[in-house]
């Protein structure tokens, strides 16, 4: 691999990173109710809900769409994945630690921090 080619396992990370957010955005954006009530989360304001789907399918399609692009394409798209995945990873922590949101959450702190370590290796290995 020279030091312009994007590794493969990257370009992998980034198809998986897609099919993880539309898992979880789709649901979230055509029955949010029903999908937050999975996670015991009762008191909801579906707006809001579709609004978190919405950036889901953005940044996970950013992936998707990326995926035969350059070195310097990826290394922007790493920033914002690690930016969201850490500022989603504190604010569940912080909500779960305050009893506004249900234990059950701590599930969804765990794929964003795998994501988001999986993402901070890559930002590195790409400098």
């Amino acid at each position: 691999m020279n030091s312009r080619e994007v590794p493969k396992s990257l370009k992998n990370w980034f198809l998986a990173h897609f099919i993880a957010d539309l898992i979880f955005a789709i649901p979230l954006f055509l029955f949010p109710e029903f999908t937050l009530g999975l996670f015991k989360i009762t008191s909801l304001d579906p707006a809001t809900t579709r609004l978190v789907a919405a950036a889901l399918i953005g940044i996970g399609g950013a992936s998707l769409f990326s995926y035969n692009k350059n070195k310097e394409s990826y290394n922007i798209l790493l920033t914002l994945k690690i930016l969201w995945s850490i500022t989603a990873i504190l604010g569940l922590i912080v909500s779960i630690i305050l009893g506004e949101s249900p234990s059950s959450l701590w599930i969804v702190v765990l794929i964003f921090s795998i994501f988001s370590i999986t993402w901070i290796y890559y930002k590195i290995k790409l400098k």
